[in-house]
């Protein structure tokens, strides 16, 4: 039996819940790819407790977000990759934000343009000079979307990242996902999420804070620069 198409209410509901900047900072903060609690989430978006767990009961029941809770704290996360791919496709189109009014607005500002997390793969600069430097080895195909080649399947392979291996579902190999600092595309699907977990593994990059920052090292920059061609200016 195929599934009906969603009515105009179905939509409306799904609008609903991030037409919220409450909500909609929750699922922003979420797209780390990590479980927040709801006291995080909560000094995060500056209200109290009460009206948090309020606004995350609504996007566990709309299907935006999945919960588990160990004691007494309770635990979300996106509910999936298609999630994820939803807030920052929106977060692609929306009108960019006003200047930061703070030096340290500013700071942080720039340290997620230069390299992030979306959800499970690499973002900001540092992933639109990845996905360009592998376009340009013939790594990946862009001419319709995102297509991991076969050369592309074989550098995976010399780092280690066996990709017939990696959490599929329904995922694509490859996908082009809207970068909304950079206003074009990285690279992101099951390749973008084992690309970025062996960057992360491998030190070539680390967190900063609790946000979705990262920051290049001296032996990412090495590696970069020696498998993809990346100039360290890039990074």
């Amino acid at each position: 039996m195929t599934q009906s198409q969603p009515n105009g209410p179905q939509l409306a509901r799904l609008a609903a819940l991030l037409a919220d900047e409450t909500r909609a900072s929750f699922c922003l903060a979420l797209l780390d790819g990590r479980a927040w609690t709801a006291g995080e989430l909560a000094r995060l978006a500056g209200v109290a407790a009460s009206t948090a767990s309020e606004h995350l009961s609504r996007l566990v029941a709309g299907g935006l977000l999945a919960e588990e809770r160990q004691g007494r704290h309770r635990y979300v996360r996106l509910a999936g990759p298609q999630v994820a791919q939803l807030i920052e496709d929106l977060s692609g189109h929306a009108a960019p934000p006003p200047a930061p009014r703070t030096l340290r607005a500013a700071g942080a500002g720039e340290a997620m343009a230069r390299a992030r997390t979306c959800y499970d793969h690499l973002a900001g600069r540092l992933g639109t000079a990845i996905t360009d430097a592998m376009l340009e080895r013939g790594l990946l195909e862009g001419t319709t979307g995102f297509a991991l080649t076969e050369a592309g399947v074989d550098w995976f392979g010399r780092l280690g990242v066996d990709l017939a291996s990696a959490p599929r579902g329904r995922r694509p190999m490859a996908r082009s996902c809207l970068d909304w600092t950079e206003r074009r595309p990285h690279l992101a699907g099951v390749a973008g999420a084992a690309l970025c977990r062996h960057a992360l593994d491998a030190g070539w990059c680390v967190r900063i804070g609790t946000q979705r920052a990262l920051r290049v090292s001296e032996e990412g920059r090495r590696a970069l620069s020696g498998l993809l061609g990346v100039r360290t200016a890039d990074l």
